[in-house]
């Protein structure tokens, strides 16, 4: 298996992790400006950018476009279930589980040839 096969989803990971907060993280400083949000959401969001185009460009070499967009949706899942419970101490019920499970499960679809 070629090496984007691995480092394609690595980076798309830690991308996510950073549009993840720089999306939602602002939500457990309520008492901030807005606008102060707004240009701290664009700087973490370059950071995702730097990572993200470049591993869809790596990544393209071995998946489809819409492998790449499924991959990357079942990341902002599973980065986003973490974030919520660490960081926004927020709970994960049953039902997230099990919404979050069909999500998985179309997904798997556009892998199978």
């Amino acid at each position: 298996m070629p090496i984007a096969a691995f480092l394609t989803p690595l980076m798309l990971v830690v991308s996510n992790i950073f549009m993840t907060f720089a999306w939602y993280g602002h939500l457990k400083h309520k008492h901030s400006l807005l606008f102060m949000a707004i240009l701290t959401s664009w700087g973490i969001a370059f950071f995702e950018y730097c990572l993200a185009v470049p591993a869809n460009r790596i990544g393209s070499d071995y998946y489809s476009t819409a492998q790449l967009k499924t991959i990357q949706e079942v990341i902002t899942l599973l980065v986003f279930s973490g974030f919520s419970v660490f960081w926004l101490k927020e709970s994960i019920t049953v039902n997230h589980v099990i919404g979050f499970a069909l999500i998985a499960l179309g997904a798997a679809f556009v892998f199978k040839a």
